[in-house]
């Protein structure tokens, strides 16, 4: 919605941990650039990075309702 680079360095380092600033970026590298996987790549890995945290965090959760 706004400029990356011309957010605040607070308001950057929290968009870096959010997973839609990586799926924005794979999508325009996509759409506007005609990138493939592998310049894409690196926003992928930090993507399945929050899903892999995010699923454990939910699994320990649940385990812990179980009980």
């Amino acid at each position: 919605m706004f400029p990356f680079r011309g957010m605040p360095l607070w308001a950057q380092w929290i968009g870096e941990m959010m997973p839609l600033t990586h799926f924005l970026r794979i999508v325009r590298g996509i759409l506007l650039k005609g990138n493939g996987f592998a310049d894409v790549a690196q926003e992928t890995w930090q993507i399945a990075l929050f899903a892999v945290v995010a699923l454990a965090v939910a699994v320990k959760r649940y385990k812990q309702t179980l009980d």
